[in-house]
């Protein structure tokens, strides 16, 4: 049995794939016809860089590729390796060009700095190696352009519950490294809830499944029964992926403010949840409200800024987690007013216009001392609105006259427009 001596080993190791044909889920990347399908079995293999979330097969995609196109595989840690280590192993690669080649598989590749990926880039470049690369963050901001540009880039997802559920049925099946050899039975109900609550992360499905298994006393018949209560109770907490310094961070606010943005209550509310269960700061979450409250909503809704500064300071008085209830009320709030980017829009301009060398002087009526304009012995008055019908009189405020805001007609704005058109500023 294959088994034999791996019996300490992870269930999720034991049941890594060895073929293409066993990987799960990839489809976009690994179905047929597609690029590195392709590549791998016209043995026609470059560098790669596989970036996704955990649990999504980076590691074990590299391993098949080595099986499939028959190279040497040497592992090597972003965190653990040094440059001595990337040396050593591309040298001795070197002295065995003769054979099939080698494929240095880089976990973590992101955490190499600077001048460890540059010590790597010659061997790279001139095919000692053919380098695969597994991360978890964006290659364009983590690992060096010269890489990036000699490799093909491909993202993985996370796996959709679909294929959990087979890779879970598939590990209870295999009497060789899964638990084919223990009667068992997974029920419907048990197998669907670990299948979404893993989070498309194979390998925290398959631990969990492990930890059934394992801890589960046998029944009358001498089967193991999983049922949904045992799961529930192996995986405990669910585990949100969220790493506040990385991606799933700024993709997450990100989500958050185009679901205010696109006027979507249930969605933003969704992210804001994701976000305080993972532990964001709502200090974070509500001061990007306040920018919204401006940027998205602006004098659509005046009172939007005034909910948002005040869900901002109740973050400060409440605290966690009864502040979680402040920014629901802000969020969807902001989340169903009228929008209007008119007052971003305006600013923007503006200060383009000044940044690109358009500096008016102010006018002489508009200084804070009234003079005599030069060359003249006229005094440049300045006209008090106040004094005048409706408290408004035309005069110029710009020396060359430019429009920057341009109300649109989503709520208040709309009376403001009118306002604009009844004084001739339209």
């Amino acid at each position: 049995m294959r088994m034999e001596g791996r019996e300490t080993e992870p269930l999720a190791a034991r049941m890594r794939p060895t073929t293409l044909e066993e990987v799960v889920g990839q489809d976009h990347i690994l179905g047929e016809g597609k690029l590195l399908r392709r590549v791998i079995e016209a043995d026609r293999l470059t560098n790669i860089i596989l970036y996704g979330p955990p649990g999504c097969g980076k590691t074990t995609l590299a391993e098949v590729v080595a099986k499939t196109t028959k190279r040497n595989f040497v592992r090597l840690s972003g965190v653990l390796s040094g440059v001595a280590d990337i040396r050593k192993i591309c040298e001795r690669a070197r002295d065995e060009l003769g054979g099939r080649g080698t494929i240095l598989f880089i976990d973590e590749i992101h955490r190499f700095n600077k001048s460890q990926q540059d010590v790597l880039l010659p061997y790279v470049e001139d095919g000692t190696v053919v380098l695969i690369g597994a991360t978890t963050h964006n290659p364009n901001f983590f690992i060096n352009t010269p890489l990036t540009s000699r490799s093909l880039v491909f993202e993985l997802h996370a796996l959709e519950p679909a294929a959990i559920a087979r890779l879970l049925e598939r590990a209870l099946a295999d009497k060789e490294n899964g638990y084919g050899a223990t009667p068992s039975k997974l029920d419907d109900d048990a197998r669907d809830f670990l299948a979404e609550i893993c989070d498309g992360d194979a390998r925290h499905a398959l631990t969990a499944l492990e930890i059934a298994m394992r801890s589960t006393p046998k029944g009358d018949a001498g089967v193991v029964h999983l049922t949904l209560e045992v799961i529930q109770e192996c995986v405990q907490r669910r585990q949100v992926r969220y790493d506040k310094k990385e991606d799933g961070h700024y993709d997450t606010i990100s989500a958050f403010i185009k679901s205010i943005r696109g006027s979507d209550p249930d969605a933003a509310v969704y992210w804001l949840g994701k976000m305080l269960t993972a532990g964001e700061d709502p200090r974070f979450i509500a001061r990007r409200l306040v920018i919204s409250a401006s940027e998205d909503i602006g004098n659509a809704d005046p009172r939007g800024i005034s909910v948002a500064v005040a869900a901002m300071q109740a973050c400060e008085f409440v605290g966690m987690p009864e502040c979680a209830i402040n920014l629901s009320q802000a969020t969807t709030y902001l989340a169903t007013a009228p929008k209007s980017n008119a007052s971003c829009m305006a600013i923007s301009e503006a200060m383009a216009d000044v940044e690109a060398g358009a500096v008016q002087p102010v006018p002489e009526h508009l200084k804070n001392k009234h003079v005599k304009a030069i060359g003249s012995g006229e005094v440049t008055e300045y006209k008090y609105p106040h004094n005048f019908a409706n408290h408004y009189v035309k005069q110029a405020y710009l020396t060359v006259p430019k429009k920057y805001y341009r109300p649109t007609e989503e709520g208040y704005e709309a009376t403001i427009s009118k306002r604009l058109a009844s004084l001739g500023r339209s």
